[in-house]
């Protein structure tokens, strides 16, 4: 595993080390213990093989923590939440199957007492960090799913050595050298873990959390029954002997799934607000597409015919953009659009607003403008656009009477006189039948 972290340079290094710092510190227990039962003939727990033994919990425990650091982009809130509520409702499994009877047994000095508790608390604490990994998402390459197999193999061989002793079995020498392989077979998978290739990305970020799927919703809906199973179970067998533990196990569960339901609440809400954004934002330009300006441009004909006070309306048309588009390619026409669209905002007033009609056309909205304002501000747009282009626009004064839509056809077909006589231009458009006038000839603006 040394050579492993040596030979990769990845961001994972410092994990890896941790990791051969536990398994080194395990096997010299088992090493310890060999040659006491070598020499004596026996081993008393605790001992100093024990101390090698628990030595393991913290450093691999260490170990995935680097990693969760490493490979979360930010605080994952709702996969701490997760790994809490599955650790919980497991933690008091291993409260009362073998924390507890290590605790209450008799006859045992303080040491033997607190190396008993030692093991499942830590194997609780790596069961913790383990699934926070886990949750957390992310590329889940061959030596990712090694760690984990390899984790769970040493939890796997701690909860039946606990069994074993809480029901109070010996076990024979096949059953030892079957534990031991299951622990050998841990060791193996760490190493072939450090050494494989994807060893040196296991550190990288995982991007994005998992969502919540149905896998994850049984093991949620699992870990949180699990107090009032042991409380059922434990009044099936006539004696409640965990009431206290139960009770406040059953108190945390309720509260992390209140907070879980929250911080989903809250994704939904924040989901639902930018679907609605998009929903009304043109994806390349930026600006309000023609969804938004069909409801803005009617409450502004309402303001202003409430405050008698005056609205235009321009359509903008960029000159010759499917010629621009076959001699440059649509990734340049694409780019003209998006830095036309910010060039001309920049030159807006700060109550005006731009919106993209479609293709090529873009349409404005000038509140409080007189036809006079409204052609300054159009020629600031011609003088702004990039790249050396030009537009034609239709230019419409709303006549106080008229609905949203007669106003934006009478602009639409001002852009039209614009584009037939010759583009590069602002055309106004004429006022509608009741009260025409001739149209504005000054109006014709050609800047360049």
């Amino acid at each position: 595993m040394v050579a492993g972290a040596l030979r990769h340079r990845g961001a994972g290094r410092a994990a890896w080390l941790a990791f051969a710092a536990g398994i080194f510190g395990n096997a010299t227990g088992i090493l310890v213990e060999g040659y006491n039962l070598h020499v004596n003939a026996e081993y008393e727990s605790p001992g100093w093989a024990d101390l090698g033994y628990l030595s393991l919990y913290p450093a691999v425990a260490a170990g995935l923590v680097l990693l969760i650091r490493r490979r979360s982009e930010g605080r994952d809130w709702g996969a701490l939440v997760d790994a809490t509520t599955v650790t919980t409702g497991l933690g008091l499994l291993a409260w009362v199957f073998m924390i507890r009877p290590a605790v209450t047994e008799t006859g045992l000095s303080p040491l033997a007492h607190l190396t008993g508790v030692a093991y499942p608390v830590g194997d609780v604490l790596v069961l913790a960090m383990l699934t926070r990994l886990l949750l957390g998402g992310g590329a889940t390459s061959t030596a990712y799913r090694l760690i984990a197999a390899s984790a769970c193999l040493f939890l796997v061989g701690d909860v039946t050595w606990a069994v074993l002793n809480t029901i109070g079995v010996e076990p024979g020498p096949a059953a030892h050298r079957l534990l031991g392989a299951v622990f050998l077979l841990a060791y193996v998978l760490f190493g072939h873990a450090a050494l494989h290739r994807s060893a040196a990305l296991i550190g990288e970020s995982a991007g994005a959390p998992p969502k919540l799927g149905p896998g994850l919703l049984v093991l949620l809906t699992l870990a949180s029954l699990m107090a009032p199973l042991l409380l059922l179970g434990q009044i099936a067998a006539g004696e409640v002997t965990d009431a206290l533990p139960i009770a406040i196990c059953s108190i945390v569960l309720f509260l992390l799934v209140v907070i879980r339901m929250a911080q989903l609440l809250r994704q939904l809400e924040a989901q639902t607000a930018r679907v609605r954004q998009l929903s009304r934002t043109d994806e390349l330009t930026g600006l309000p597409n023609r969804r938004a300006w069909n409801a803005e441009l009617p409450a502004a004909v309402e303001r202003a015919r409430r405050d008698g006070a005056g609205l235009a309306v321009a359509m903008l048309d960029l000159d010759h953009f499917k010629r621009f588009n076959d001699e440059y390619g649509h990734p340049a026409g694409d780019r003209l659009l998006k830095s036309a669209a910010a060039a001309w905002s920049e030159q807006l007033r700060g109550t005006d607003h731009l919106a993209r009609y479609g293709g090529e056309e873009f349409i404005a909205l000038l509140p409080g403008a007189d036809t006079g304002e409204a052609v300054r501000v159009l020629r600031r747009l011609m003088t702004a656009t990039p790249l050396g282009q030009t537009f034609s626009a239709g230019l419409a004064q709303w006549d106080g009477a008229e609905t949203s839509d007669e106003l934006v056809a009478r602009a639409d077909a001002a852009l039209y006189e614009a584009k037939r006589a010759g583009r590069d231009r602002v055309e106004v458009a004429r006022r509608p039948a009741a009260d025409a006038q001739p149209p504005a000839t000054d109006a014709r603006l050609t800047p360049r």
